[in-house]
């Protein structure tokens, strides 16, 4: 049997009784409707963001997106458009985006310890203009999602210096983790051998970033 809570807080009411509202400064009234100068030159300076949508009955998506900065187009004060790169077709995101429209983005800058999040709404778009602008090695990208701006601010630092995420010599060490291979041969039941699998997705890295 799974873990059950015996002190669950459930209002608003409880948790303000625990941790008051931000006092009065900057953190109550930092976020802005827009992307001004300041979250412009941030996005277009981000190699990585991580995209977050729900579907219909609120199960969440979170899915990474990386190219090199300046791949998220900053088309207005009020606009963004990101790139869909080859991937591996599920378009989880893609397919929350159709039903609820609803998404949040969370951009990183390597050597930075701060972040820039950005609420709105989302469409899934073909504009051939657009696209075209966004390719790279000559690959046209196939789709984009639209963002239309609710809602930008800066994060803090706090959670990536706590984290020492740009302090590789801090980092716990990689031996005995899983292979991507490894996990997907258990994960799936498939009849593949790791050998197989493991040849794949070096091919996906080493070869097959922008192409099919």
């Amino acid at each position: 049997m799974s873990y059950q809570p015996t002190d669950v807080v459930s209002t608003e009411q409880d948790l303000r009784s625990i941790v008051p509202k931000p006092p009065h400064g900057t953190q109550d009234v930092k976020v802005i409707d827009h992307i001004d100068r300041h979250c412009r030159v941030w996005i277009e300076r981000s190699p990585f963001l991580v995209m977050t949508t729900s579907d219909l009955e609120g199960r969440l998506d979170c899915s990474p997106k990386g190219d090199p900065a300046g791949f998220v187009k900053v088309i207005d004060e009020k606009t963004l458009a990101i790139p869909d790169r080859p991937g591996n077709r599920r378009f989880d995101g893609f397919l929350n985006i159709l039903q609820t429209g609803r998404v949040g983005l969370l951009f990183f800058v390597p050597n930075r310890n701060e972040t820039v999040r950005v609420n709105g709404t989302a469409q899934v778009v073909r504009d051939l203009q657009l696209r075209e602008s966004m390719a790279i090695k000559g690959r046209v990208p196939e789709l984009a999602v639209l963002v239309h701006v609710e809602e930008a601010f800066y994060h803090c630092g706090k959670a990536i210096i706590r984290s020492g995420l740009w302090s590789p010599e801090k980092a716990a060490p990689t031996d005995g983790l899983p292979t991507y291979a490894e996990a997907n041969v258990d994960h799936t039941g498939r009849d593949y051998t790791l050998e197989q699998v493991t040849k794949w997705f070096d091919d996906n890295d080493k070869n097959r970033l922008y192409d099919e």
